[in-house]
């Protein structure tokens, strides 16, 4: 079951690190996020930032980090967080749609 989590997991942050990729390199960010990301080079770096930090809790997941405590899992939880804020930064703060006039 953990081989099975960690195999979807990868898949996950491969997918991420391409978009987080294609931001830094093109300026391109997914059609559901484009309206409220500001800075892409910065929503782009936070999405790299989060594909390293599931492969890193991948890895202690199954087992591949040999470490008995609990540290390599809190330096993913740290890395996912820095990772998160990052993206959060990027973006607009009253979101992506322009208010009209009409109530």
């Amino acid at each position: 079951m953990h081989l099975f989590i960690a195999v979807f997991g990868m898949l996950v942050a491969a997918l991420m690190a391409a978009s987080g990729v294609a931001a830094l390199a093109r300026g391109w960010v997914l059609p559901l996020n484009r309206g409220r990301v500001l800075r892409t080079r910065l929503y782009g770096a936070g999405q790299l930032v989060v594909a390293v930090a599931l492969c890193w809790q991948m890895a202690v997941l199954t087992r591949l980090v040999p470490r008995p405590d609990s540290a390599p899992t809190l330096a993913g939880s740290a890395l996912l967080l820095i990772g998160l804020f990052m993206i959060m930064f990027s973006q607009r703060i009253g979101g992506g749609r322009s208010r009209s006039g009409a109530a």
